[in-house]
Formats: C-alpha cells, sequence, structure tokens
C-alpha cells in the first residue's frame, strides 16, 4: 500500500502532535515558548500548521520542554520530520481504495478468515512475501477492507520508508490511527479488535520487528497484516508467500473462452483493453496463452507486456519479449516497480552469496523437482542445507512447492531467468549445467531397472516428471560432455519405447555412439546403449538395420559377464531376426535367453523367454504347445507378481484360441487381457488384443459387437488408411455379411498394412482372407504364390483351421509349389 494510489493524506500532523503533548504538560504556548527558548509566534505557527519547515534545534528544545522521553520523544521527532523537506518518516495513510483484484478470490477469503477476531491459532499477524509485482499490496488492501467491520478498533495502515528508525514507524502508527502519542493507542482501541497494515517491511526490517513487538505486546487486541519481499521474523507471525497468477496449461482449448477464465490471461487481457480498442482476435489466442505461461503468471510483467499492446499485437509481444521477460520495463502505475530484472533482483540480493551460488544450480531445472534432486544438485563443499534453502526461498517468494508429491518443487519463471543470468555473468552457468546433467544420468539410471514388468507405468511417469529436464540434460552434455550424455541416452530406451519416442531416442543413441569423444567410455554402458540402439528400432520396422549392433551388444555383455545384459541382448536379438525374416536364429536366440534365465534363476526372465517363444509354436502349427509355454508363463509370472506379463499371456492365449476356432472363449479371455493391460498401464498391447477379439466377435457371428471393437480401432482422421488390425476387423465382419468385394478389398489393405511387419502370421492370415474372398481369379492366384513364399521362407505352417478354409488344392498348392 502505498499514498501514491490515491490515498487521502490524514491523521494528525505534527501541529496535532505538538498540541497534544503541549496540553497533556498542561502549558499555554507562552510557557512552552519560555520554557523552551523559542518565540511564542514559532510555537503558535507550528501548531496551526503554518510552519512547514521546523528546524531540527527547535524541535529538540520543544521536546525537552515538554518532558518526553522514550517511546514518546521519538514518535515526536517522527511527526516533525513528517514535514522537514529531504526526510523520509513512515507514511501514513486512510486506506484507499481496494481496486480492481483480479485471480486472488481464494487467498482473500482464506486471509480474511485468518484475521477475523475470534479466530485462535496462535498467530497475531500474516505476512504477505514475495517478489516486488507479485501483488502484495493490492491483496492486502483488498482484505484489509474485507475485514474492517469486523475490527471496531480501527484498521489503518503505514507505508515503511527505507531507514526509517523504530520510533519513526511506532510515531506512524500512532498518526494512522489517531492520536498524537503511543500511549494514547490503548485508550483508542478500548480493548477492541484493530488491525494494522504495513507495507514494505524490508524497507526497515528491524525498525519493525521492534515495534510490531511493542505493539502486539501492550495490545492484545491488535493484529497485523504486512507485506515485504520477506517475513518481519516474529513469533506469532504466519508467513504467506504470495504466487504469481495461474496461466493456462499447454493442453488448454485454443478458444478465448477456453483460456481466459485463468486470472492470468484475466489480468493481461483487463490490461490489454486499457491500452487497445478491440478485442483479442481469434489468431491471437495461442500466442497470448503462450505469452502469459512465458511471464510465468507475475503481474508486473503481466501488466507491462500487456502495454506494449497500444503498438503490437499479442504474437508480436511474445516475439519479442518471450525470450527476454526481464527486459521489460516501465511503469504501469505511479510508485510501481518498473523493471522486471530489478523486482527479481531486489529478491536476490537478500540471499547469501552460497544460497545465491545454489539458485543458479537449482536454476537448470525446467519445471518440477524433488527435494532428493535438489540437494543432489546444488551438492559441493560449500552448499548449504538444502531443506534449510528451500525453506528460505518459499519463504522470500522465489520457490513455489505444490501437493505432496515427490517432484513438487519450481523456481518461479522470472527468478530462474534471472538466476541463470546471473549465473553466466558469475562464469557459473557451465559448472551449473554440467552438474544438472551429471544428476539427471544419476536419475535414469536408478529408474532404468523398473522399466520393466510391473513397475513399468510407474517408473516412466517419473521419467515424464522431469522429461523436460532430461532432454536439456542431453543437448548440453551431447555437446559438453558426451560421456555423461551416453550415460543418460543408455538409460532411456525402454522410456523412449513405452511414451512413442523410439525414433528421437534412436537418433540420440546413433549420434553419441558414434561420437569419437566416446570411444573409450565404460563398454558396459556402451553395451547398453547398443542393445537399447536396436530396441527402438524394432519399434519403428527397422529392426534389420541394427541386427549388428545387438549382436555387438551381447558380444560385450558376454565379456564383461553382465547375465541381465546378456538376457536383453539374446530376447531383442530374437525379436529382430524376426523381422528379418531369420525365423530359426530367432528361435535360437529366444532357447538361449530361456537357458539363461533358469541358469540364473530369475524367474520373471524365464516367463518373458516362454511367451517369446510361444510365438515359434504358432508358426510351426503347434497350438498344443503354444498353450503349454502361455500355462508356464502364467504359473512363473504369478510367482514373481508379475501383473503386467500375466495379463501379456492372456492375451497371446485368446489369439490361440480364436486361431483355433474356439471364438467365444477368445472374445472372453481378449476383454480380460484388455481390462488387466488398461489396469497396468500398457496401451501398446491394447490394440493387438482388440483385433483378436473383433476377429473373435466377427468369425463367431455376433457382428454387432465386431462393429463395436471396429469403432475402437477406426483411426479419427478420415483420410488416413486404416492400419492392419482395423483393416483385418473390418474384412471379417463384411466377409460375415456376404459383402465378398468389400470384403476383398480389406484384406488386400491389411496385407499392404502388415507386410514387413513384426509378426508374418498376421500377414498370413490376411492372405487367406483375399483368397476366401476375391472375386478376381486374377488376384486370388497371387494371393496364394504370395502365401506359399512367406509359408516357406518364415517356416510356417498353416494351422487344421486355414487349411479348411483354403481346401486341399490350395494348400497343396502352398505346400509343394511348383
Amino acid at each position: 500500500m502505498t499514498a501514491d494510489h490515491g490515498a487521502d493524506h490524514g491523521g494528525p500532523g505534527f501541529d496535532a502532535v505538538l498540541r497534544s503533548y503541549r496540553l497533556r504538560a498542561k502549558l499555554t504556548q507562552d510557557e512552552l515558548a519560555a520554557a523552551a527558548g523559542v518565540g511564542v509566534r514559532t510555537v503558535r505557527d507550528l501548531e496551526r500548521g503554518r510552519a512547514s519547515r521546523p528546524q531540527r534545534t527547535t524541535v529538540e528544545l520543544l521536546a525537552a520542554a515538554l518532558g518526553l522521553a522514550g517511546a514518546d520523544r521519538l514518535a515526536f521527532l517522527a511527526a516533525a520530520r513528517g514535514q522537514q523537506t529531504g526526510a523520509a518518516p513512515p507514511r501514513y495513510v486512510r486506506l484507499p481504495p481496494a481496486g480492481d483484484l483480479i485471480g486472488r478470490d481464494g487467498d482473500v477469503a482464506e486471509l480474511v478468515d485468518r484475521l477475523s477476531p475470534t479466530r485462535e491459532d496462535g498467530h497475531r499477524g500474516i505476512t504477505l512475501v514475495g517478489l516486488a509485482g507479485v501483488g502484495k499490496t493490492s491483496l492486502a488492501l483488498a482484505v484489509a477492507h474485507r475485514v474492517a467491520p469486523a475490527h471496531p478498533g480501527g484498521v489503518a495502515g503505514i507505508v515503511v520508508t527505507d531507514g526509517s528508525t523504530a520510533g519513526e514507524v511506532l510515531g506512524g502508527v500512532a498518526a494512522v490511527f489517531g492520536v498524537g502519542r503511543p500511549v494514547d493507542l490503548a485508550p483508542r482501541f478500548a480493548g477492541r479488535s484493530a488491525l494494522l497494515l504495513i507495507d514494505a517491511v524490508e524497507r526497515a526490517p528491524e525498525a519493525v520487528a521492534e515495534t510490531l513487538s511493542q505493539l502486539l505486546r501492550q495490545h492484545p487486541t491488535l493484529r497485523f497484516l504486512a507485506t515485504g519481499r520477506h517475513p518481519v521474523g516474529l513469533p506469532t507471525e504466519r508467513v504467506w508467500p504470495l504466487a504469481p497468477l495461474v496461466a493456462p496449461p499447454e493442453e488448454a482449448g485454443p478458444e478465448l473462452s477456453d483460456v481466459a477464465g485463468y486470472p492470468a490471461v484475466a489480468l493481461f487481457l483487463d490490461r490489454l483493453a486499457r491500452v487497445r480498442g478491440g478485442p483479442v482476435e481469434p489468431d491471437e489466442v495461442a500466442p497470448l496463452s503462450a505469452l502469459v505461461r512465458r511471464l510465468g503468471g507475475l503481474p508486473i510483467a503481466l501488466e507491462l507486456a500487456a502495454a506494449r499492446g497500444r503498438v503490437l499485437t499479442v504474437g508480436e509481444i511474445l516475439d519479442r519479449y518471450g525470450d527476454r521477460v526481464l527486459d521489460l520495463s516501465g511503469r504501469p502505475a505511479p510508485g510501481a516497480v518498473v523493471s522486471v530484472r530489478e523486482a527479481v533482483a531486489a529478491s536476490y540480493r537478500l540471499l547469501a552469496p552460497e544460497e545465491q551460488r545454489a539458485l543458479h544450480r537449482l536454476a537448470t531445472f525446467r519445471h518440477r523437482w524433488s527435494l532428493d534432486l535438489a540437494e543432489a544438485v546444488i551438492a559441493d563443499g560449500s552448499a548449504p542445507d538444502a531443506v534449510h534453502l528451500l525453506d528460505r526461498l518459499l519463504e522470500l517468494g522465489l520457490l513455489s512447492a505444490r501437493g505432496a508429491r515427490a517432484f513438487r518443487f519450481r523456481l518461479l519463471d522470472v527468478v530462474g531467468d534471472y538466476a541463470l543470468e546471473r549465473a553466466a555473468a558469475d562464469g557459473d552457468l557451465p559448472a551449473a549445467r554440467h552438474r544438472h546433467a551429471q544428476v539427471m544420468a544419476d536419475l535414469a539410471q536408478g529408474i532404468a531397472p523398473d522399466l520393466s514388468g510391473g513397475r513399468l507405468a510407474e517408473a516412466a511417469a517419473r521419467l515424464d516428471d522431469v522429461a523436460g529436464d532430461l532432454g536439456a540434460a542431453l543437448t548440453f552434455a551431447a555437446r559438453e560432455d558426451p560421456h555423461v550424455a551416453l550415460r543418460l541416452a543408455a538409460a532411456l530406451p525402454r522410456w523412449w519405447r513405452f511414451r512413442g519416442r523410439d525414433v528421437t531416442g534412436r537418433q540420440w543413441l546413433r549420434r553419441l555412439l558414434a561420437d569419437p569423444r566416446t570411444a573409450d567410455a565404460d563398454p558396459l554402458i556402451r553395451a547398453w546403449a547398443k542393445v537399447g540402439l536396436a530396441q527402438l528400432a524394432l519399434e519403428h520396422g527397422s529392426g534389420g538395420e541394427e541386427i549388428g549392433s545387438a549382436e555387438a551388444a551381447l558380444a560385450d555383455f558376454t565379456a564383461l559377464g553382465d547375465v541381465p545384459g546378456q538376457l536383453t541382448a539374446h530376447t531383442q536379438l530374437a525379436a529382430l531376426w524376426m523381422t528379418a525374416g531369420g525365423y530359426e536364429r530367432a528361435r535360437r536366440h529366444g532357447t538361449a535367453a530361456l537357458g539363461l534365465a533358469r541358469g540364473s534363476g530369475r524367474t520373471r526372465d524365464m516367463a518373458v523367454a516362454e511367451n517369446n517363444l510361444t510365438w515359434h509354436e504358432i508358426r510351426e502349427g503347434d497350438l498344443g504347445a503354444a498353450r503349454d509355454r502361455l500355462a508356464e508363463v502364467d504359473r512363473l509370472a504369478s510367482r514373481c507378481g508379475e501383473h503386467r506379463l500375466r495379463a501379456v499371456a492372456v492375451a497371446n492365449l485368446a489369439e490361440v484360441e480364436r486361431l483355433d476356432g474356439r471364438f467365444a472363449e477368445a472374445a472372453r479371455l481378449g476383454r480380460d487381457a484388455i481390462a488387466e493391460l488398461e489396469e497396468v498401464g500398457d496401451p501398446g498391447h491394447r490394440r493387438r488384443v482388440l483385433a483378436t477379439v473383433g476377429m473373435a466377435l466377427a468369425e463367431g457371428g455376433r457382428p454387432a459387437e465386431a462393429a463395436a471393437v471396429l469403432a475402437e480401432l477406426r483411426t479419427p482422421d478420415a483420410h488416413v488408411p486404416a492400419d492392419g488390425p482395423a483393416a483385418i476387423v473390418e474384412a471379417v465382419i463384411a466377409l460375415r455379411q456376404g459383402e465378398q468385394k468389400r470384403a476383398a478389398e480389406l484384406f488386400t489393405a491389411a496385407v499392404a498394412a502388415y507386410s514387413g511387419g513384426h509378426d508374418p502370421r498376421d500377414t498370413v492370415e490376411a492372405l487367406v482372407g483375399v483368397v476366401r474372398s476375391s472375386p478376381d481369379a486374377r488376384r486370388r492366384e497371387e494371393a496364394v504364390d504370395q502365401l506359399a513364399e512367406l509359408c516357406r521362407t518364415g517356416g510356417i505352417t498353416l494351422l487344421p483351421r486355414e487349411r479348411e478354409l483354403l481346401g486341399v488344392e490350395v494348400v497343396h498348392r502352398i505346400e509343394c509349389p511348383g
């Protein structure tokens, strides 16, 4: 609160103070003049307010003549200084109108409740702390006006000025409550509740603390509401860090109505409307959301940016200032902070040098972070205790803390920007970024073992929380410390795969493995990077290109005696050789993985290997053996608590039952598997199981249910061709409904979609559908030839049901071509 907000300067001036003390001393003007050794005219002019510049000597003589000492003398001198040119006592004002307050309804309601005279929680006052320009004074004024009816003893406030003494602050308090002396406050309150508003406590912290301690001790019904960049420091004080306004998230909708309700947007639009006539255009909504996010919801930044709207569009403001928010400056209102940089710098200067260096480290985090990460990133010989540091930053309003999750701390955006700027100026930025990259590599390596089995979804979510930091650390370390970058990237393939970022991940690994600076990296790290490269390539159909990487990784793991690495490499090679058509090699690697798992007593890896070998039993037409393996998978997975693997086994069993013509059982098992996969968070398998269920329902004579499954499989974009699962389900539905031509077209589309994929049996099934449905004899002949070639190269045996559908003659041509 400042007097420049249009307040009336009220309360008694020095004329009233002098008169009050004279009357208390029972002196006439003549008697006071004589006792002080000054002219009676001087006393008269001072009491009439005619003398605007009382001399310091005159004031001292009058104080002595009045017999003033202690707090009374300090208050008397403070009142006199209020009329002296060049002096800066506390300004005392009647409460100005609260004005517009946007986005603080929740704060107002809770503060009003906490300042209620009837509330007994051990606190006598609240201090709003935060950056300059965050809105502390505006909020304090709004609250003061709301609570005024509940405080019959009065609600009034002072603005502390630089260098104020305790006596000056105390005198200002007395004056603002309409009394001439501090001693007269007790009869003024008369046992009634009162509220004192103190603005800008950081300008004279010791004087404010001393004054408030005395006032609270002497007046039990008095409470206070203070504002400052730091707390007062009283035991009965509640600290209230004031955060910036909430901005819309990145996923907010594209319409103005989708974002206008966010407080940061509302304030920006309000200030923008003051400088330009027209409304925000539709094409300005996206840059508007991005701008207020980049400004961090800080009111002073929002107001300064909106002021540019007189000349610039919202998009132009974003382009010009989005990367240099600290450069925003101006004077949106008299007395306001004129620079975002200076607003942050004022709070930064309150930190000790070691706290500033720690802040440089914390500023390297891109999003939210945990206490453990904070401890790791600031760790060095001179670092402050992390808990104390975070408490200090929260106390100053530089840090936000949200919820009870591990990753809950975040520096305000402008604070992070300024800290990085200072780190660069101090030559500390490279070391800060290097430490950040090391910490992120340590974190990723620690989480990597959990990126499989039942803990996959939880582990992936932990990495999701720091995705921005992982990217920033990789980018920096790839340039400055490729060993750290490789260590980080080698821990991420399963996460990249799970989140559909296989192409990006593969690019990172290829770049880092090819970097000559990583040639002497830890051979185990390089081996994991190689096998991760193969795993990611397999995901987007390029597995054959990375067989060499996986084989090199297997050789490295074997030489190093690393069993988990050998198991992973064998498993990946089994999948890679399948895509390359080397089915017998694939089976050998699968069998090797099973033997290694059994030999090392790794139950989960045994279950994985058994599950992977199931496909080979189906390839060779032995559905009984496939069932036996899946039963073993279920037993092993149950033993080690692997719910996800059990769900995958049920999904595979559903496919086995469908291939064997047991459609009702296949549909039941498939639906059970879908529910389990959704529960454990594995969306990748869900689509394939949906196709199994859809085909089982269609082939089992339940077209309506099959159509519902098809609706889930279809892409929402009508211009995108149907993929294999959607095409083949729709083809089976069409065939059952007698739409031969339509079925043939869809089976042909499925052949095209499945060709070159991970499982050639999908292509076989689609080709069988073409032979059954196509009215074009030539196309049927082509399909038979394709089937013969695929069965020959893939070692695939047609299943009994497929042989029945194709007929003896066609089966003979497939099995005995030429």
